[in-house]
């Protein structure tokens, strides 16, 4: 029982990935259809983000009232419905309303899932989730792609990947009774502890430190998905073909990384893992400062996404030892919240810098965020390990 629940979750972090690049990969045919500037893709992007914070954020009350089953349950429901309601719009507005459970959705579930694996399973089987939520999002655009090529349309698209979350939605709630509280899990006896308001949350030791290194690494990781290309097309002048299909070196590092994190967790700690991995990117970030030309960016891409690998999965696996069990839940929704701040917030910021001041800038730019990542980390560490010290050192 405990291994067909473990797949379904599995197959609940694919379902995760699998609509995150589609408006990328569709938005070209679906802009011109609409009759908006490409730049109207941003507005739902934002739309999106803003629900996932909200969502998240909203995922402590919310698990303790339903648990995490039913949460991912009427979670991955709504993005199905969402996202049918994507392939049916046949006018701009219609996508933004659409958007709104679409992010309502995302958050929720993926705070909820997180702190459940991390509850109940080892750190290795976290790193091959998050795996397997990049395998989703490289097979979401191929999905679109084959629609696209058939002539089916951007909206068969959608409406293929909305029936198969109506799918896993039917999964999910036939395996409810699988969901069942481990004995020494909170509220397990019956009780049920009050939600942790904000102003609790920022008041527990280590809570800021570890929003701003999750607000961090989401910033660095887009940072390098977003501006890649552009970089190695501004700054080395690679032909911009090529450097669209390079770039995404970035991602295969990093599905690949994760991939392979699991095995090493068996030999490594958390803290230990997120250490190695942030020494990989700064090791990235002098190999494409080098100059060395067109190989040595890319082989920075590739150990950038590698570094990448093993730090959201781990960060997110230690937060019961940082925090507690009891607030674990509150401090991932928050987690989750930062995270989509600094997608927001941190890659737009670098396309100010590269418009007014120089794309070759990336490297620095994202040096400087791993830097901050880096302290932050530390300064975790120091403060919340004291109760969990055979763990993290």
């Amino acid at each position: 029982m405990i291994h067909l629940l473990l797949l379904i979750i599995y197959l609940s972090f694919i379902s995760l990935g699998l609509p995150d690049a589609l408006l990328g990969a569709a938005w070209p045919m679906m802009s011109q259809e609409f009759a908006v500037p490409v730049s109207y893709a941003g507005s739902i992007a934002l739309i999106i983000a803003v629900g996932t914070v909200i969502s998240s954020l909203l995922s402590d009350r919310l698990t303790k009232w339903l648990g995490a089953g039913k949460v991912t349950a009427f979670s991955v429901g709504m993005t199905a419905v969402a996202l049918f309601g994507f392939s049916v719009s046949r006018e701009f507005w219609q996508l933004c309303l659409w958007a709104v459970p679409y992010g309502l959705g995302a958050g929720s579930v993926d705070a909820s899932l997180n702190n459940y694996v991390a509850l109940h399973y080892a750190s290795r089987h976290m790193s091959w989730l998050h795996c397997m939520w990049g395998l989703g999002a490289s097979v979401g655009p191929y999905i679109m792609g084959l629609a696209l090529a058939g002539g089916l349309g951007w909206n068969q698209g959608y409406g293929i990947i909305s029936l198969i979350q109506v799918v896993l939605t039917v999964v999910i709630f036939l395996s409810l009774p699988l969901w069942k509280k481990r004995k020494d899990e909170p509220g397990a006896d019956g009780s049920r502890t009050k939600p942790l308001t904000l102003k609790r949350i920022f008041g527990i030791r280590g809570a800021k430190e570890v929003m701003l290194a999750f607000f961090c690494y989401c910033g660095l990781e887009q940072t390098c998905i977003l501006w890649g290309s552009s970089y190695l097309v501004m700054h080395n002048g690679m032909a911009e073909e090529m450097a669209a299909g390079m770039a995404s070196l970035f991602m295969l590092g990093l599905t690949l990384g994760r991939f392979l994190s699991g095995f090493v967790t068996y030999k490594m700690n958390d803290t230990n893992m997120i250490r190695l991995g942030q020494g990989i990117i700064a090791v990235g970030v002098l190999v494409m400062l080098l100059p060395l030309g067109d190989m040595a960016a890319l082989a920075g891409l590739v150990l950038m996404g590698f570094g990448c690998a093993p730090i959201y999965p781990c960060i997110i696996h230690s937060t019961p030892d940082h925090f507690g069990e009891e607030n674990s839940q509150a401090i991932i929704g928050v987690q989750m919240a930062s995270a989509y701040v600094g997608i927001c917030c941190m890659p737009p910021l670098f396309g100010l810098i590269a418009d007014h001041i120089s794309a070759a800038l990336m490297p620095w730019y994202v040096g400087a965020i791993n830097v901050v990542m880096i302290l932050m980390c530390e300064r975790l560490n120091q403060k919340c390990c004291a109760k969990c010290k055979e763990n993290c050192v």
